[in-house]
């Protein structure tokens, strides 16, 4: 996956990073993969015990998951005024590793600040901050806008 990674997860941090890495991309040439990583599905703690399957409602599908964040990527792309060769990739995992485990070919990883996690004043969410110290290539992590207090 040589060019440049991002990681979306639809939040403003990864539209405000997807953005970046699409002038980049254009800006140096090179193919951008966008990636979205869906976390594995919550299980009740009696299936450790019992195998009780997930529930339906926790259910993942990848297709899904590809036309929503190609779409994300569109409107990203038409906000921005030029759109590089872009990849879709989706996953399940965990998104930092499957991040790090990305970055051993790539040629730089884009992520946000903060993700679509609830400790909005943090400065930087834990996805981004295992990425920076453990990503195989350069990382740039892009903040969000600032808000009001």
């Amino acid at each position: 996956m040589a060019g440049i990674i991002v990681g979306v997860d639809g939040s403003d941090h990864s539209r405000r990073a997807l953005a970046w890495a699409m002038r980049e991309a254009v800006k140096h040439h090179q193919p951008l993969t966008v990636m979205s990583i869906h976390p594995p599905s919550a299980r009740p703690a009696t299936s450790i015990y019992w195998g009780v399957h997930s529930y339906p409602e926790n259910s993942f599908d990848p297709d899904l998951a590809r036309m929503a964040v190609q779409q994300f990527a569109e409107k990203v792309a038409s906000e921005v005024g030029e759109a590089p060769e872009m990849t879709v990739s989706i996953g399940t995992g965990d998104a930092a590793e499957e991040l790090v485990n990305a970055s051993h070919d790539a040629d730089l990883l884009v992520v946000g600040s903060r993700g679509e996690g609830g400790f909005a004043r943090l400065l930087m969410g834990s996805v981004s901050s295992q990425v920076v110290h453990h990503a195989h290539c350069p990382v740039v992590v892009i903040r969000g806008a600032r808000q009001a207090s």
